[in-house]
């Protein structure tokens, strides 16, 4: 199978660019070869009490944690040339380009793939196709909801369960079984 990144991203506010944490699993040949989690100071450094409620994390947590830009640095090289996949992939690719803009980073234009899209077409009667939902139709136990490392693997199970479900190698293949005719 492909080497991909499967990414999550938790924000402090209504702010797509507010990244206040990241989680990342590098996974090769069914493996799970690296993983990255960061807190991020967003900037400002603001929490609405609302996303502190749904992931725990606070201003405190995220005071002395390394801005998106001095994190994303050392991030970067780990994906490069990787495709990403992520569930519910429009939030999280618009928190990457949005915090992209915010610090004026080039953004190199990820192929990014949505195991939330990929579900409703191979599991149309799931009651709902959230994370946790999917997750435990896929055999995850996801205990850690909205922690991004939590969700970064549990989107990456749920990945690699459905190219062993349409016996593909790709991401993109995955894509294209889901959606040919």
């Amino acid at each position: 199978m492909e080497r991909f990144a499967a990414i999550d991203f938790e924000t402090a506010n209504g702010k797509r660019s507010s990244i206040c944490s990241i989680g990342i699993a590098i996974l090769e040949d069914d493996w799970v070869v690296d993983s990255i989690y960061t807190l991020v100071r967003p900037t400002p450094n603001f929490y609405t009490r609302w996303t502190t409620a749904i992931h725990g994390l606070s201003a405190e947590d995220t005071k002395d944690a390394l801005c998106f830009e001095e994190a994303w640095e050392s991030i970067a090289p780990k994906l490069k040339d990787l495709p990403l996949v992520a569930h519910n992939s429009p939030f999280d690719e618009g928190c990457l380009k949005a915090a992209h803009e915010v610090y004026d980073l080039a953004y190199p234009k990820y192929p990014f793939y949505c195991t939330c899209r990929l579900s409703r077409k191979m599991y149309p009667f799931l009651v709902n196709h959230q994370l946790q939902t999917v997750a435990a139709h896929c055999g995850y136990d996801l205990t850690q909801h909205h922690n991004a490392m939590a969700d970064a693997y549990a989107c990456a199970h749920i990945a690699l369960t459905m190219m062993r479900e349409k016996e593909v190698d790709t991401l993109e293949a995955l894509m294209a079984s889901c959606y040919s005719r």
